[in-house]
């Protein structure tokens, strides 16, 4: 298949694989934002392919993951009213929060539904005008442009009953956020190329040159992974920091500026919660004054999201690159995807979910046991 089967080649992926081995003279250690990238690097074995030395650190990349454990407690909170039809990507149904899961709620007869898009609660919306229809738009800029042509559409049609519990973070920010961290140990980072898609990389190098740090926009597939881990650490060698674009089939430099004024109409930039990390500031979006009325915690203004509270899930350190799943002693035992602690676990795009599914036997980055390649 064009622009797919290429980039699973496995003589192209070793040809990447020495090249870096031949031009890394010192330890790197790199960082991906992205669940999908995370899961593509773990399944393929492209961090066992690497040079020892350099290392793959997986980011804050999940958007599932970083979603507060307070606003999954507002959103069973809202869930359980029973005028409330709750709309929510799958996903989202198993995550813990403090108070359960809105699995758990529905098992209590909430009616919650998962939805593919914002649209098809929409169309819940516009059905039955005797619910209240409630959306959990989380995600990052990838899914933020959908939720707000829903609610440009609800405007135009005079949908009443249609609100949106809404949790939108921005990656930029939370770059800076890692960055400014003072152990933070990240040299170079791989963006997201469907995120860049929409946004473009022109918001990166401002970051770029304010840190000293290199960051290549990079695809999914294992020769993209490799691609763009080769012009990151060749920038790092040359002691370069720019932004490139690896993923040249899909981004470019100004991304989708239609999508990007939808996001400006509907929306404002906010402080944004991040699970396991902290609040991080302008880096979240709620609706704008103009929209305010789609908002669900204005709708129902009793529904307080408590503050997040401490267990033995290491999530936070997972998602800030500090720690790798297998440092943690409820890997696979008392944490798993059918019981787990923490939302790095439970989402498909989780970090602990990726080493769960593809290297649980050998926990082979816990215990330092040897390579094993996978896709070559």
């Amino acid at each position: 298949m064009k622009y797919v089967d290429e980039f699973r080649d496995p003589t192209l992926a070793r040809c990447y694989a020495d090249a870096i081995a031949r031009i890394a003279t010192r330890p790197w250690s790199i960082m991906e934002i992205c669940g999908g990238q995370t899961h593509s690097i773990v399944r393929h074995g492209i961090d066992q392919m690497l040079p020892r030395g350099v290392t793959l650190l997986h980011g804050p990349g999940c958007p599932v993951c970083v979603t507060p454990s307070g606003i999954i407690d507002a959103a069973i909170a809202i869930a359980s009213r029973p005028e409330v039809t709750f709309c929510s990507f799958g996903d989202m149904l198993r995550v813990p929060g403090e108070t359960g899961s809105l699995l758990a709620a529905r098992g209590r007869g909430a009616d919650i539904r998962m939805v593919y898009s914002p649209l098809d609660a929409l169309a819940i919306a516009r059905d039955r005008p005797d619910r209240e229809v409630v959306f959990f738009a989380i995600g990052f800029e990838t899914t933020a442009p959908a939720t707000a042509m829903a609610v440009l559409q609800a405007e135009r049609e005079r949908v009443a009953n249609f609100s949106l519990l809404v949790s939108h973070v921005l990656v930029p920010p939370a770059i800076e956020a890692l960055l400014s961290d003072p152990g933070n140990g990240v040299q170079g980072f791989l963006a997201a190329g469907h995120v860049c898609a929409v946004m473009g990389y022109w918001e990166y190098e401002p970051i770029a040159r304010r840190f000293g740090i290199p960051i290549v926009v990079t695809g999914f597939e294992p020769v993209d992974l490799l691609q763009g881990l080769y012009l990151c650490i060749r920038q790092l060698e040359a002691g370069r920091a720019e932004v490139e674009n690896q993923y040249l089939r899909t981004v470019q430099r100004d991304g989708n500026r239609h999508a990007q004024a939808v996001l400006g109409r509907v929306f404002s930039v906010r402080p944004q919660q991040w699970r396991g990390i902290g609040e991080i500031a302008n880096s979240g979006l709620g609706l704008a004054p103009d929209y305010a009325r789609f908002d669900a915690l204005r709708r129902f203004p009793d529904i307080v999201a408590p503050p997040e509270r401490c267990n033995e899930c290491i999530s936070g350190e997972v998602l800030r690159g500090v720690k790798k799943p297998g440092d943690c002693p409820a890997f696979g035992t008392r944490c798993t995807p059918e019981h787990p602690l923490g939302a790095t676990m439970v989402s498909s795009e989780g970090a602990c979910a990726a080493y769960y599914r593809y290297r649980r036997p050998s926990h082979s980055d816990a215990a330092g046991e040897p390579a094993r390649p996978r896709i070559l």
